[in-house]
């Protein structure tokens, strides 16, 4: 599970380290990413929700790489397919973000849970994320020289 758990931390620090490019390419809301999403609803919208944003995110990314590993999965193909399966299950939450979000409340994001870009942009970056947990987890096989 540690090894998930570290592998994670990286697929979630990956993430974010691409997700000016994916916005470049996808071209969702001005301003929205996933650690904005997260930062801002945990601070409020304050100055500090970058940082509140990349620890939640990386804390989010290592609970998932824990739990991946410890039921066993492996590989990217399977990393790829529990990412989407995450999206999938938690993009109704958008429904209940476009309530809450300082973003959303403001007006500075449209409606969330129907916006076409954000949905592609988040299969973007959660393929990103899976493929890479996925490959740095490894192949779920001990090495011989493991003790």
């Amino acid at each position: 599970m540690i090894r998930g758990a570290l592998a994670g931390t990286a697929a979630a620090a990956a993430w974010a380290a691409a997700e000016p490019a994916v916005a470049r390419l996808v071209r969702p809301p001005a301003g929205y990413s996933d650690l904005r999403l997260l930062g801002a609803l945990l601070t409020g919208g304050g100055q500090r929700w970058r940082a509140a944003g990349l620890a939640a995110h990386l804390a989010n990314g290592a609970l998932f790489g824990a739990a991946f590993a410890r039921v066993g999965a492996h590989g990217w193909r399977q990393g790829l397919a529990a990412a989407q399966a995450e999206n999938l299950a938690l993009w109704p939450v958008m429904d209940l973000l476009d309530r809450i979000h300082p973003d959303r409340r403001s007006g500075v994001w449209p409606p969330l849970v129907r916006n076409r870009r954000i949905f592609a942009y988040e299969v973007a970056v959660h393929a990103l994320f899976g493929v890479t947990l996925g490959a740095l987890a490894g192949s779920g096989q001990r090495s011989k020289f493991a003790s």
